[in-house]
């Protein structure tokens, strides 16, 4: 009998995240041989201070367990942590939370209470669609001529060339090699974009910079002159808008680089730049502990000169009513992808929300975290980006850990544990919009991560070598159709890392940044993306906003439901999947009113046992009607 279960709307009821001033109810049956005299649920709020609720019986469940409640009332915003305390006949005793959000003897960890702003919204055009990560430089060329292309640029002639890796004669990898990718030829594959599906192209940095990854910003105000100019980018978001397509930009606050027009340490921009003069309206901006040469950096890359977030004018550039955010929100962006979100102090995070939403009420505001973005610790304090006011998404890099972690062999029960602890700890107007990508231009890819053998920490040398044998590669591929197929179904929005749909490989950066192979994608994979595509679109009345209930999830299979209520009961799909190389079974699986979508046909055989092939997986549509009591 499981005594408490934070995921069960019997135990606790609502579920997840709840906005302030919502009545939650807390119950827990105990064995009636423990003889209980009295329960109390403790609970920690966001001030740290603790409050301990008497629980009342409340009734017999069956004839040898009993169920004690209560109710709690969060009036603020915030993280609350709770636990259950008992006497009995045995002495104190405690609940705590252990695997799958059940209570269990010896638990050690607290259940969390994420409590947002009841005023929070989102935006809804996210919502049940796909993003596209694009690396701009790599995914097309239209071949237009560019103007005011600075010199020391090189620019390969072979768009299939490998990225170069190699450090010049100083030992500087230097990241200036490029290879023509503009947003013209992003505007020229629009409707390839569109017949995957997508929504949403996410950029990776389009600003002036004088790196292949951009994310060294020159100039916040221009666009980097080898992708074209402002105009072009308004014919890209007036083309993408007539597709239904959004366009988010990456916003690099952080830092600006050295070699900018703000800092200008390599003198590129005259005599002007921090790093220049001391009278430049920029030095406030930077923090020199020794002018010119000592500054704080990210990461103490010197190229990467840290900004003061906090300096009014430096906010007022980008936040402010003629500021960068609203100027490039006006001229057709949907919405920004913040860089290092967790680097960003939240007042300058909470301004850039309000100049967005001032702007375009439905303007995204999306962030870079890598972990449980609820309960993120940054500079000794709990981050508040999903309290309201803050950040409307998060990029889901657990989600990647979990899909990935679990194709290549962790336990099954661990994995779903992950993406339930995520569902039950992110407000629903987030989750619903969730970036969730099995790769970016900042992990491997995920074919190679699939099918390869695992760098580890072997250099770029070993990387630039390696590409996956034929036998790898068809594993590979097996199992990233199985990812893309989770990714999909899972709550939230799956997003596209260029050319992870053609089959593109890679080890890290720069090898999982190369071209687009225009002329020799497997088409076969692209094919599979379309379909998942389709099945977004053809079942977004649940994939949009429904819950997420796990069935079975052990050794190789896991499988999990998503739902919706309806007036006359419940619409859910049945997603179950098979890692392993040999058949898999689910035991004792009985789903009534189960139509056939696609995979592995069910029943198979009727009732009982549910047999999976090797790599094997299942989409079901199932109706349920409500019964007599209520229940469907």
């Amino acid at each position: 009998m499981t005594l408490f279960n934070s995921r069960n709307s019997i135990h606790r009821s609502p579920l997840g995240a709840v906005a302030d001033g919502t009545r939650v109810h807390f119950k827990i049956t105990l064995p009636r041989d423990m003889q209980c005299s009295a329960s109390y649920l403790l609970v920690q709020h966001p001030d740290n201070r603790i409050e301990c609720l008497d629980m009342f019986w409340c009734g017999m469940n069956g004839n040898d367990y009993e169920w004690w409640e209560c109710h709690f009332t969060p009036q603020k915003t915030g993280l609350y942590f709770y636990h259950f305390e008992l006497r009995t006949s045995r002495g104190r005793s405690v609940l705590k939370k252990d695997l799958g959000g059940e209570a269990r003897a010896g638990a050690r960890e607290d259940w969390q209470l994420t409590v947002y702003d009841g005023a929070y919204k989102t935006p809804d055009w996210l919502a049940g669609g796909i993003l596209y990560q694009i690396f701009p430089d790599r995914f097309a060329s239209s071949g237009k001529a560019k103007e005011n292309v600075p010199a020391d640029r090189t620019l390969h002639e072979n768009w299939l060339d490998q990225p170069d890796w190699k450090p010049n004669a100083q030992g500087i990898v230097t990241n200036s090699d490029f290879f023509g990718g503009d947003l013209k030829g992003i505007e020229e594959k629009l409707d390839y974009l569109a017949s995957l599906g997508v929504t949403c192209i996410y950029l990776n940095p389009i600003f002036e910079s004088h790196s292949n990854h951009r994310y060294d910003t020159a100039n916040y105000e221009k666009i980097d002159p080898l992708l074209g100019d402002e105009e072009d980018f308004r014919s890209l978001c007036a083309a993408a808008k007539e597709r239904n397509i959004h366009v988010l930009l990456d916003g690099v606050f952080n830092h600006t680089g050295s070699d900018s027009i703000y800092f200008n340490r390599e003198g590129r921009y005259g005599d002007g730049g921090a790093y220049r003069s001391q009278s430049s309206p920029y030095y406030p901006w930077y923090s020199f502990r020794s002018w010119p040469n000592d500054y704080e950096c990210w990461w103490n890359f010197i190229t990467l000169p840290n900004v003061r977030e906090e300096n009014p004018a430096y906010d007022n550039y980008i936040n402010g009513e003629d500021g960068i955010i609203r100027h490039w929100l006006e001229a057709g962006a949907s919405g920004w992808r913040l860089d290092v979100a967790d680097e960003l102090p939240d007042g300058f995070i909470d301004r850039l929300n309000r100049a967005a939403k001032a702007q375009d009420e439905n303007a995204m505001v999306l962030g870079e975290v890598w972990e449980d973005a609820s309960n993120k610790t940054a500079y000794g304090v709990h981050r508040r980006y999903l309290l309201g006011g803050q950040l409307d998404s998060v990029m889901n890099y657990p989600f990647r850990d979990a899909i990935l972690g679990f194709l290549l062999g962790e336990h099954a029960s661990l994995i779903m544990d992950r993406i339930e602890t995520i569902v039950e700890n992110y407000p629903p107007q987030v989750l619903r919009i969730l970036m969730n990508h099995i790769g970016t231009h900042d992990t491997e890819r995920a074919l190679t991560v699939l099918g390869g053998e695992p760098a580890g920490s072997r250099g770029r040398e070993w990387q630039s070598a390696h590409t996956l044998s034929p036998e790898q590669r068809e594993t590979g591929l097996e199992r990233i159709r199985l990812a893309a197929l989770l990714q999909f179904m899972l709550p939230g929005v799956p997003c596209i890392y260029y050319g992870d749909e053609a089959g593109m490989e890679g080890y890290r950066d720069p090898f999982n940044r190369a071209c687009y192979p225009w002329g020799h994608e497997d088409e076969d994979l692209i094919a599979w993306y379309r379909y998942l595509g389709l099945l977004r679109q053809e079942h977004g009345d649940i994939l949009k906003d429904g819950g997420l209930r796990s069935v079975y999830a052990h050794d190789n299979v896991l499988s999990f439901e998503r739902y919706v209520e309806t007036e006359g009961g419940e619409d859910a799909l049945f997603v179950a999947v098979n890692r392993s190389m040999e058949n898999a079974v689910i035991p004792g699986l009985h789903l009534d009113n189960a139509e056939f979508i696609f995979g592995a046909p069910y029943p198979n055989p009727a009732g009982g046992d549910f047999k999976l092939p090797p790599f094997g997986f299942t989409l079901l549509r199932i109706h349920r009607e409500k019964t007599e009591n209520g229940e469907s």
